[in-house]
């Protein structure tokens, strides 16, 4: 008898362990799952590995692209499976955003840069001014920069404040006036393409040279939010150079 209740308590116990495994498993997938649906539906975040969009974006700086602020296309999902064309719940972007996109000539490699023309538009740069639609975008000095990396110069580069005429306003940097970015031929961006510029104008590959209009499928998400940052070239593995590398003021700052 007493063995029997022995079996009995002992079968008990790994049936009882066997479930609360299941369970922990179960609470694993579905968290993955989620995982997987928040970043492919909702929000991806993003690493800005290069200095293009200085001073708006440094290196260093970790945050969220929102996915469903254009719709969808195959590039907003894991692997871009070839399951449809073109874009579903579209809405245009608008002037001024900062996009995520597939860069066209390689759709493997994401870019981060401002959309500054939008289909149909005429984009020129003229002595380092944008020109959108023949008209130049309001630009006033507003100051200077200095990296915190590899790209600090060791001089203070001179800061520009660019107001579209819908009303977006951000700055730029102008490195090196005369640069052969700074005069450029007149773009007419075509239906269902962007025009993309990085704001360190004088040290960006964008739509002026190598990427060339960005079709609408490219596009990934809006940039939204900066939720961590590190300076000094510091990478996110070593955390024990966080306290005096972390860029305080930047965290969960609203990008613009």
């Amino acid at each position: 008898m007493f063995a029997d209740k022995e079996k009995s308590g002992v079968a008990e116990k790994t049936e009882k362990a066997h479930g609360g495994l299941w369970e922990n498993v179960k609470v694993i997938i579905q968290a993955l799952l989620l995982a997987v649906v928040i970043r492919t539906v909702l929000f991806q975040p993003f690493t800005i590995p290069s200095g293009s969009m200085m001073p708006t974006l440094l290196v260093g700086d970790y945050l969220f692209v929102n996915k469903f602020s254009y719709g969808y296309s195959k590039y907003s999902l894991p692997f871009s499976p070839d399951l449809f064309s073109g874009r579903i719940f579209a809405s245009e972007p608008e002037r001024g955003d900062i996009v995520v996109f597939r860069f066209p000539p390689n759709p493997d490699i994401d870019y981060i840069k401002r959309l500054v023309g939008l289909p149909g538009d005429r984009i020129q740069v003229r002595d380092s001014e944008l020109y959108v639609n023949g008209v130049p975008v309001k630009r006033e000095h507003n100051g200077f920069f200095r990296a915190d990396d590899q790209y600090d110069t060791g001089d203070d580069v001179p800061v520009f404040r660019e107001t579209m005429d819908n009303g977006v306003t951000y700055d730029t940097l102008d490195t090196r006036p005369g640069t052969v970015g700074d005069n450029t031929r007149e773009f007419i961006v075509p239906e269902g393409h962007y025009f993309m510029m990085g704001d360190n104008r004088d040290n960006s590959a964008d739509s002026r040279f190598d990427v060339g209009f960005v079709p609408a499928e490219n596009l990934i998400g809006r940039a939204s939010l900066i939720f961590f940052s590190l300076g000094n070239d510091t990478a996110f593995r070593e955390i024990w150079k966080w306290p005096t590398n972390l860029r305080w003021d930047r965290l969960f700052k609203v990008v613009e």
